[in-house]
């Protein structure tokens, strides 16, 4: 059903966070013919899941102690971040990787304005609302909608070198519920929420995937940026608009260093973690959008 009440979401890429701690002294015990070979094995594996059309990879160091490694999966739907999981999860590197956590989201475009104009339009074409032909001109709708943020639902991950994660909800309580706020006051506290996030335009990416139903919050959010400054200004300057003082929960934060799953022995070695390899410009653009 098409509420007038609930804004229509769009969605991309399902998405998967682990968090592991690395038994660093003891990969440093093992013989390097060992070594070795476990490498190839786990660069194999993550070879099958960089970069493609069904899967994309993202490996970043965390720096503090909530963890030491963290991997982030894309994947076209469920079923392959199941494939994805499962890959890396019968790999002998686990041996020396200890899980801390994980969350499971799928990328989510939200279309506050764009749901309230389908419903009013829909509305002055004289269409009985949920008869089967005001479904299929909604559905419809949503579909030429998509079709203008494709480029965004399937982006591959930024290739950024500094990142952050946090999950959030929006309050629910007796003094801030948002949930129970008129339709169009919530689309204007998002309308100026995202001014704000325009400012930064170019100096970091976003990706926002929805977690509803499928882990603890109710959105998941990372950061990409050239410049760790930029993420704290930009999540600062955020926490003074009215959307985020008043209806913002904030989860745990990670922070972190992003590199190519290809430099994963040097993190593995102890090495200081390796600036990501070279990419061809479009890519980077295209990541960037």
């Amino acid at each position: 059903m098409h509420n007038p009440n609930v804004p229509e979401t769009l969605h991309g890429w399902s998405i998967l966070h682990r968090l592991y701690t690395f038994d660093r002294r003891g990969w440093a015990a093992l013989a390097p013919e060992r070594q070795s070979a476990i490498q190839s094995e786990t660069l194999r594996a993550l070879g099958q899941l960089e970069g493609g059309e069904r899967h994309d990879l993202a490996l970043c160091q965390v720096l503090g102690g909530k963890g030491d490694l963290m991997f982030i999966h894309y994947a076209r739907d469920f079923e392959a971040l199941a494939e994805a999981e499962m890959i890396f999860s019968g790999l002998e590197l686990n041996d020396y990787l200890q899980p801390r956590d994980s969350y499971v989201s799928v990328l989510e475009v939200g279309r506050h304005r764009a749901t309230a104009r389908i419903h009013e339009e829909l509305h002055d074409r004289g269409l009985e609302a949920n008869s089967a032909e005001w479904i299929g001109a909604f559905d419809q709708a949503l579909a030429e909608e998509e079709a203008t943020v494709s480029a965004r639902l399937w982006a591959q991950i930024p290739r950024r070198r500094f990142w952050c994660f946090y999950p959030m909800s929006k309050k629910r309580d007796d003094t801030w519920n948002w949930y129970a706020l008129p339709f169009e006051e919530r689309c204007r506290l998002m309308a100026a929420h995202g001014a704000g996030a325009k400012a930064y335009h170019g100096l970091a990416t976003q990706v926002i995937s929805s977690s509803t139903g499928f882990d603890d919050w109710e959105w998941g959010v990372d950061l990409f940026s050239d410049d760790p400054i930029v993420l704290k200004k930009l999540i600062y300057e955020l926490r003074f608009d009215e959307v985020s003082s008043h209806y913002a929960e904030f989860g745990s934060f990670m922070t972190g260093l992003r590199f190519s799953p290809a430099q994963l022995p040097e993190f593995l070695s102890g090495r200081a973690v390796p600036r990501l390899l070279e990419v061809k410009e479009p890519e980077l653009a295209a990541a960037a959008r």
